[in-house]
């Protein structure tokens, strides 16, 4: 059975934790984050573009060539 003492020892060290042993980013640190990972979705999604644009030409032509 959980006591108490045992929920407040946890509330207690889990709060001393966040304010004093973790690092937090600075703005300029987030910043450069968000470009890199918006830059990156971008890229993948042209990438993604690409390969489904050559894959409908593909299927295009071979449907075309049923029909």
């Amino acid at each position: 059975m959980v006591k108490v003492k045992d929920i407040t020892n946890y509330c207690k060290e889990s709060y001393d934790e966040l304010v004093y042993k973790t690092t937090w980013p600075t703005l300029k640190e987030l910043t450069n984050s968000a470009v890199t990972v918006l830059t990156a979705s971008i890229i993948i999604a042209i990438i993604v573009f690409l390969i489904d644009s050559v894959f409908q030409w593909v299927m295009e032509s071979v449907y075309s060539l049923f029909n």
